[in-house]
């Protein structure tokens, strides 16, 4: 099976500081593949080189065996930046039909996409409003719907549960894990503990370098160790 996403020895500099150092690592289909790390660690470096916003400064990324960037391979990813990227003097319902019409879609399809994010990020009720109007958290939802709206193969997640609360960001991993079973690929960054837990699979990156990955219950086992923080305290070496 030809994985959906491959990092082959990616390094990325600005200036003389090296961001990412040699990372490498694929992502299977349908799987949820969970980036850790702190913040600084090159998480969102790197997820900006997966979707071609940016280029690597060695080594190379492919998107379903295609190399990025690729304008076309775009249609297929749905992204959601750990900054939202919305138009705040439109309404919720507004931004949703223009991010649509980019990818498209048929009038029928787009009221369907539409209602679809909207109820999946609890924001039916809310889309008149203008996203000035929103609050941090519900502006994080929209950015989720957003990312969603033209049923992509790939969806590539950056911190998408900061600022949502606990009962909302139990409602939207239950989707993640529907969509997955639906076969789309999904990775996400994140720096809490039991949301790894959550993913088929994890790398773990401290200063530009993937560190260890596997499972949750692989990378515990393989250090001995029942918890997730201590085995990145002791892969990163600094545990005892």
């Amino acid at each position: 099976m030809v994985p959906s996403i491959v990092v082959d020895q990616v390094s990325k500099r600005f200036g003389k500081k090296e961001v990412l150092q040699n990372v490498s690592l694929k992502v299977q289909p349908g799987e949820i593949f969970g980036l850790i790390g702190p913040s600084g660690s090159g998480k969102t470096t790197l997820v900006k080189l997966i979707v071609g916003m940016d280029q690597p400064s060695a080594g190379e990324v492919l998107v379903k065996d295609t190399r990025i960037p690729n304008l076309s391979i775009l249609q297929k990813i749905g992204y959601m930046a750990q900054a939202d990227a919305l138009y705040t003097d439109l309404t919720g319902k507004e931004n949703l039909s223009f991010f649509a019409s980019l990818f498209q879609l048929k009038k029928a399809e787009q009221v369907e996409r539409i209602a679809y994010a909207a109820e999946l990020v609890n924001l039916s009720g809310e889309l008149k409003k203008k996203v000035q109007a929103y609050s941090g958290g519900m502006k994080r939802r929209l950015s989720l719907a957003v990312a969603v709206i033209q049923n992509p193969d790939i969806l590539i997640l950056d911190e998408p549960t900061v600022g949502i609360d606990p009962e909302l960001r139990q409602s939207i991993w239950a989707e993640l894990y529907r969509l997955k079973e639906a076969g789309k690929t999904i990775l996400v960054t994140t720096h809490v503990m039991d949301e790894a837990e959550k993913c088929d699979r994890l790398g773990m990156i401290r200063d530009g370098r993937l560190i260890t990955s596997g499972s949750p219950a692989e990378l515990k086992a393989q250090y001995g160790i029942d918890s997730l923080e201590e085995v990145f305290l002791k892969a990163g070496g600094t545990g005892r």
